[in-house]
């Protein structure tokens, strides 16, 4: 299970646990690719397994979980399909960003279950949002938003007037009301459906908002999940899935290899460098999850958390890299499981929030200017 959270007297069960989602995963990993959308029996599973509920304020009947079990989980599904352990995680996270919502707001979402899921189009701020009497109208088309399909809400971030000039403010909106325009055409991460959403005059009440700089204030009346800034764990939840992609590429590739009549020449080498990789980066994404989790939150554990998961997702594209280089003509078949990790891996791994330069730009930042380094 991800997690067991008890509130108010009561045990709150997320359901089985990935065990069972991970083994539905990898049957319908065929049918993910081919609808280019998760399946409902997986998106179900999704939900039974505790995932978006795993960040929801324990007073909703949420998890209020920790990134640890989070990464545990997430890179256990994605060893058997990446495309439903991106959802899953990003389930999850939007559940945490839900969170700072207006209690009202967090009441409509969460009223009835904690396991409602959400997708989002946060970053960048996309649309047209009018204020308008007690609330604001949006307009427009976002995009991407993995996991739409099946999403009861929808966060959605544009632009609007504030007292610096303008704010990037995030709206949380039921899918009913939106509609989901069939973009999603890749080569990668084909089962995540992150299609566009568009809005034609869609109102959003004022307690259905909250404003970016949210995000990056701690809450020190809250749980230790919702303490901690969005930078100090975005790129590590983005990473988790890519861990769980690299280990089902390297048991497929070693399986395969430990059948072949004809061994491959080099075979000790790539699996070692893979394996190190991988091995390296689940040491580093642990480290992460675990600052999140535990450490005094600083600039320079958020900058040392954006180091660590970047890097690691950088070790696991490389791994994949090497085992389907290393897989021969057998690999060049669409449905051979190494090469839908290659694509997963190349896709997961170009995703703005892993961007390596951005994070060392960070990190030197604040290392180079050491008084900054201080508690937040």
């Amino acid at each position: 299970m991800l997690t067991v959270h008890t509130t108010n007297g009561t045990t709150v069960r997320p359901g089985p646990g990935p065990a069972g989602l991970t083994a539905l995963a990898r049957r319908e990993a065929p049918r993910t690719e081919e609808t280019r959308t998760l399946t409902p029996e997986v998106a179900a599973a999704i939900g039974a397994a505790g995932f978006p509920r795993h960040f929801v304020p324990g007073r909703w009947g949420g998890a209020e979980g920790g990134f640890g079990a989070l990464l545990t989980g997430v890179a256990e599904v994605g060893a058997a399909c990446g495309s439903a352990a991106w959802c899953a995680a990003l389930y999850a996270a939007h559940g945490r960003l839900a969170a700072y919502l207006p209690a009202e707001g967090q009441r409509e979402l969460w009223e009835r279950s904690p396991d409602a899921r959400i997708a989002a189009a946060v970053v960048p701020p996309q649309g047209s949002a009018v204020a308008v009497d007690g609330g604001w109208r949006l307009d427009g088309v976002w995009r991407p938003a993995s996991g739409v399909d099946h999403a009861d809400w929808v966060l959605l971030a544009s632009w609007t007037p504030g007292a610096a000039d303008r704010e990037h403010r995030i709206f949380a909106v039921p899918r009913a009301e939106l509609t989901v325009l069939d973009t999603w055409h890749t080569s990668g991460l084909r089962g995540t459906g992150s299609n566009s959403v568009a809005a034609d005059g869609v109102l959003v009440p004022e307690h259905r908002s909250f404003t970016l700089d949210a995000l990056l204030r701690p809450r020190p009346d809250a749980a230790r999940c919702h303490t901690v800034p969005y930078p100090m764990v975005a790129a590590l939840i983005f990473a988790a899935p890519l861990l769980g992609i690299a280990r089902g590429a390297l048991r497929a590739w070693t399986g395969e290899r430990s059948r072949a009549s004809s061994p491959h020449p080099a075979a000790h080498t790539v699996l070692t460098e893979a394996s190190t990789r991988i091995h390296t980066a689940g040491l580093l994404l642990g480290g992460a999850a675990g600052r999140a989790d535990h450490a005094e939150i600083t600039p320079l554990a958020v900058a040392e958390n954006r180091r660590d998961a970047t890097a690691a997702a950088m070790l696991c594209r490389e791994a994949v890299d090497g085992l389907f280089r290393a897989s021969g003509l057998r690999a060049q078949a669409p449905d051979h499981p190494v090469q839908r990790a290659w694509r997963d891996a190349t896709a997961a791994a170009g995703h703005a929030t892993l961007d390596p330069d951005a994070a060392a730009r960070a990190y030197a930042a604040v290392v180079l200017a050491p008084e900054q380094g201080g508690p937040l």
